[in-house]
């Protein structure tokens, strides 16, 4: 399993755009195979910064994703959106605590 965690920041102008995109293609993207969860989170105090949080059965997984044609329409226009360089994080569970 891989957690992918992707960091945006938008101009200000541009997040409904980027929310309307992102609602458009949402169930595309989580019902692409080897996605097991997708989220959107947005930041608490900084209403343009977002972070797309997904599960992955494997690197492979996300890969494969990353180079559809889904993945290259979204992105293209999302990046075009940016006022900072996005940052992604590839990561695995070590540990729960609770639940």
């Amino acid at each position: 399993m891989l957690t992918r965690i992707v960091r945006m920041t938008f101009r200000p102008e541009e997040v409904p755009a980027f929310l309307e995109n992102f609602e458009a293609n949402k169930k595309s993207i989580r019902n692409f195979p080897g996605c097991e969860h997708l989220e959107l989170w947005q930041d608490y105090h900084s209403e343009n910064i977002f972070m797309t949080y997904s599960r992955w059965q494997s690197e492979a997984a996300l890969n494969q994703y990353r180079d559809s044609e889904l993945f290259k329409s979204v992105w293209s226009f999302t990046k075009a959106l940016f006022s900072e360089k996005p940052q992604a994080f590839s990561s695995k569970k070590m540990q729960q605590v609770g639940e």
